[in-house]
């Protein structure tokens, strides 16, 4: 990659989050094509669009793969997502063949890069993308933590 740094990744990612609907859980996902170029970038979408699929790193893939438009292949290219992806979204990223996963926050509840399961470097599959956990998770789990909060308040 260019000389973007995992925590300029994760910020953008951020940046993303900060666009979820507000009934929407704020998690970014942004691609990046192996040059550094941003390819796309989505939040979470899944109360506004009633699509128990329209995770952050979900629609960033989709988005990423019509841009290039030459296929579903994203080889070379980087996503960056705010929170550990989960099983769906860690298994769309190896079907799309990325090349890496930089994320911010652990999630030890629904987490498949490493805390609950890890998917993404699971032996038995073709693809395993490089990994990098825990970059700015504080700041990603901030932006958790704010939203339940807000959800408990409003309960």
């Amino acid at each position: 990659m260019s000389a973007l740094t995992d925590e300029s990744l994760i910020r953008a990612a951020i940046a993303a989050a900060a666009e979820a609907d507000s009934d929407d859980v704020p998690i970014g996902a942004v691609v990046f094509a192996a040059d550094g170029a941003e390819l796309a970038r989505a939040a979470n979408a899944r109360e506004a669009r009633g699509d128990p699929t329209a995770h952050a790193e979900i629609l960033a893939l989709r988005a990423a793969a019509a841009r290039l438009g030459d296929g579903w292949r994203l080889e070379g290219a980087t996503i960056a997502v705010t929170v550990e992806p989960c099983t769906m979204c860690a298994g769309a990223l190896v079907m799309a063949r990325v090349a890496r996963l930089v994320f911010g926050a652990w999630e030890p509840k629904t987490g498949a890069a490493g805390s609950l399961w890890d998917v993404v470097r699971d032996r038995r599959l073709t693809h395993r993308p490089e990994v990098r956990g825990g970059v700015l998770a504080g700041e990603c789990a901030d932006l958790l933590e704010a939203f339940f909060r807000r959800q408990r308040d409003l309960g």
